[in-house]
């Protein structure tokens, strides 16, 4: 056994050897790409102490934020590519909110390698590939967040293999830790997959995705389609289930966007949004709740200044009003956000 996994080694190192010579002709290539955010959000219940938010990144009452300052660098020599994402500020810290120190400013850090033109394996950290919404504000039309996104997972460290299928059509596997956990000490593993496939002209494109360990089970489905030029339409839909000390439990969300651009520089985007709890975490009120939110995106250049009022609508009463403890059912919100990408 020992001689077989001695001469394996050895194949594979003789063939990455080759192709690092056949590389080192090649002409290496440096990107560097960063963004920048702040907002200020009001909510209008008359409770000045409570932020009203069970979402992530905006967590503040009449105050001014900072959102994130982003820098990414990605870098590539032949079949070989590596990133590394960092960023500062409170929306960096939830990203990471099990990480400390230095560890908790890195979004993304991995290494990649195209072992063929249809596959390749990468290793590191990685936001997700579950859900529409993504941590980087500039990704987002709506800069608050879904109910959906923020009950995760936000990330994965571990190693994957993206698979092409052929045409549109590609799929997705990997191993990781459990989930947002850039480094652990428990032996437990997650499983990762997603089945990716599109349009012939990429109008309509579909993503089924998958994770699954230590007790818990998730099955994620994005849809985009581009219905004209001015109008797109999208659907991300999760349903999670937990097992732990003989009790089950689970949470499902449904966002709809609806994106209208009369003109290059003006773009609106509502967004409905139902989120089914569980009685147990993550927010633990075990009821529904619905979230209409409605922005719009005002370009100049690399700048986009969003203005966004939401309205959250729960079955149970969950939000607070007033000063003292009194909890009502809705609450509303105005935010403005300015995002700069570079």
């Amino acid at each position: 056994m020992l001689r077989k996994i001695l001469t394996l080694s050895t194949a594979v190192c003789a063939c990455l050897s080759v192709n690092a010579q056949s590389d080192s002709s090649k002409k290496a290539s440096t990107v560097l790409s960063g963004s920048i955010d702040a907002y200020y959000r009001y909510s209008f219940s008359d409770a000045p102490t409570k932020t009203n938010n069970f979402t992530s990144f905006t967590n503040s009452q009449n105050s001014f934020e900072l959102g994130m300052a982003s820098f990414r660098v990605d870098h590539s020599l032949g079949k070989v590519s590596a990133v590394a994402d960092i960023g500062f500020g409170r929306r960096a810290q939830e990203f990471s909110y099990n990480d400390a120190g230095s560890l908790a400013a890195i979004k993304q850090m991995y290494l990649s390698y195209a072992v063929t033109d249809h596959f390749k394996l990468t290793m590191g950290k990685w936001a997700t590939h579950i859900g529409y919404e993504l941590v980087d504000a500039p990704g987002n039309r709506n800069y608050s967040m879904s109910y959906g996104f923020s009950y995760g997972p936000f990330f994965h460290t571990g190693v994957k293999a993206d698979i092409s299928l052929g045409g549109k059509t590609a799929m997705m596997i990997g191993v990781a830790n459990p989930t947002d956990q850039s480094t652990t000490t428990t032996s437990a593993k997650f499983i990762l997959a997603q089945f990716s496939t599109a349009s012939k002209d990429d109008k309509v494109k579909g993503y089924l995705n998958f994770q699954g360990g230590n007790g818990i089970t998730q099955y994620n489905m994005v849809i985009t389609g581009a219905l004209s030029d001015q109008l797109g339409i999208a659907y991300d839909g999760s349903m999670q289930c937990l097992k732990s000390a003989g009790q089950s439990a689970n949470w499902k969300s449904h966002a709809l966007y609806f994106n209208y651009d009369p003109v290059s520089s003006l773009g609106f985007t509502l967004r409905q949004d139902y989120f089914d709890d569980r009685s147990v975490s993550p927010i633990g009120i075990g009821g529904k709740i619905y979230a209409t939110t409605l922005s719009a995106n005002i370009k100049n250049q690399n700048l986009t200044i969003i203005p966004e009022f939401r309205m959250d609508n729960s079955a149970s009463d969950v939000f607070f009003k007033g000063a003292s403890s009194t909890k009502t059912k809705s609450t509303m919100a105005f935010l403005i956000a300015a995002v700069y990408k570079f």
